[in-house]
This record gives structure tokens, C-alpha cells and sequence, in this order.
């Protein structure tokens, strides 16, 4: 059985995977979904210190004092990034990558760099009128309900309150701290794109580099950004296919 390390994306917390997390274990496999530092049940631990560095310590850490090995360490969005630091410093224990319509950062780069400008410019506009500088509230100017119905796509009104009632702001360092890593950890790794075309850019760039790379495995899934909550069993069938491959 592979073991599954869930990494979920800015603004949620590990409950998101719960349908995902399931499934995968009426399978047979181990699951691990933690929440990062300062988001969801963790939000009392949120200071301007909390960091990209500090969300790729408390995966790592998971994987270590658990004592997992052939993870298949799954990121969504900007828990790409996070992935990427994880098996950069533990290559050996990581069977997988998963980048599920996620943010595939270079060294060097920051997930910020990676979005459009205007994104940018309006995050940093949130961050100080709204977040005390070090705090990014939501992920647009629409309020949220807007975003889950509208841009996410979450019709299930159960899912809405379910969502929206556990969101929580993102220290903007998970944002503005670029990435280190060595290419040479990465490449040591499997690596696979899993594209959810109902979602726009900027994602699309990641998909193309996945499906003209023979090092990559480029899926897609026809679903919004958060398929974890939309379309579980999309999810988890990509899922026990990248299991099944190790």
C-alpha cells in the first residue's frame, strides 16, 4: 500500500481532504492530511514569522517522526510549493509528486512570483488594508462566498457551509518567500500534473512544461480548482493510479 501525505492549499487546513482521505483508506492506504502552521485548527499559531520555510517543516516533520517512506506526497495550488521543499530535503522517503492544479516553483522563485501581476498587485493591497501586513485574508476582492460558488464551483450547499466556516487568512509569507531547492533531489523523484481545466490560468503554464517533459506523467480531470471538495472520486482515482505505478 502507498502512503499518502495531503498537502492542502493557502486559506484551508487538512479537513478539506477528509472525502479524498476516505476513499483512499476504504483502499487499504495510509493517509496523513496536516494542517500547516497558522491555518484552520492551527490559526492560533498564525505570527508574521510563519513562512513557506515553516509549511515545508511541519510536512517534513510529519514524514520523519512518523517514519514514512514511498510517500506519495500530493499539493494542491500553492501547496505545490510546499511539496517541492518537502522532497527536495527527503527525496529518498518520496515516491511520488503529485502537483494537483498546483504551483510548480523553480529555486529561487516564490509562489507570488508565479502570479499574474495584477493578482499580485491586488494581494499586496489586501495584505495591508486588511491583514495588518503579514496576513492574506482571501484569495480575490469578491467576498468569499463569491469565490466558493462562483470560481470555485462548490454547488453542493452543504460543501458552501462546510467550506466557508473553516477558511481562515494565510500568512503572506507562505506567498513572498522564494523556494530553495536542488533540481538534482527533484529529478531523482516521479512527478506527475494533474491539470483541472475548469480552473483558469495561471496553471496552465505548469500543465504545458508537465506534458512536453518525458520526466513528467500529465493527467487532467474535468473539474474546478478544489476538486477535493467537488469531485472526490476524480481525485482519489488519479490517486490509487499513481499508487498503483509504485
Amino acid at each position: 500500500m502507498a502512503t499518502f501525505v495531503l498537502v492542502h492549499p493557502a486559506w484551508f487546513g487538512g479537513w478539506c481532504w477528509n472525502k479524498v482521505a476516505d476513499r483512499l483508506r476504504s483502499h487499504g492506504h495510509p493517509v496523513h492530511a496536516p494542517t500547516l502552521t497558522g491555518l484552520s485548527e492551527r490559526a492560533h499559531l498564525a505570527s508574521r514569522e510563519v513562512g513557506l520555510m515553516t509549511h515545508i517543516d511541519d510536512v517534513a516533520n510529519v514524514v520523519m517522526f512518523e517514519n514514512l517512506t514511498d510517500v506519495v506526497l500530493v499539493g494542491s495550488s500553492s501547496g505545490g510549493a510546499v511539496i517541492t521543499g518537502v522532497a527536495d530535503r527527503m527525496s529518498e522517503r518520496v515516491a511520488a509528486l503529485v502537483y494537483l492544479d498546483a504551483f510548480v516553483p523553480s529555486d529561487g522563485q516564490s509562489i507570488l512570483d508565479l502570479l499574474p501581476p495584477e493578482r499580485r498587485h491586488a494581494f499586496d493591497a489586501m495584505v495591508e488594508t486588511e491583514g495588518g501586513g503579514w496576513l492574506l485574508p482571501r484569495f480575490a476582492p469578491p467576498p468569499w462566498p463569491v469565490i466558493v460558488r462562483n470560481m470555485w464551483q462548490i454547488s453542493d450547499e452543504g460543501d458552501v457551509g462546510w467550506v466557508l466556516s473553516r477558511l481562515r487568512p494565510t500568512p503572506y509569507r507562505h506567498f513572498t518567500d522564494p523556494l530553495r531547492v536542488t533540481a538534482s533531489n527533484l529529478e531523482a523523484v516521479d512527478r506527475v500534473y494533474v491539470r483541472c481545466p475548469r480552473n483558469p490560468a495561471p496553471f496552465d503554464v505548469f500543465a504545458a512544461a508537465a506534458r512536453s517533459d518525458p520526466a513528467w506523467t500529465y493527467r487532467e480531470i474535468d473539474t474546478p480548482h478544489v476538486p477535493f471538495v467537488t469531485h472526490p472520486d476524480e481525485v482519489t482515482n488519479v490517486l490509487l493510479d499513481v499508487a498503483a505505478s509504485h
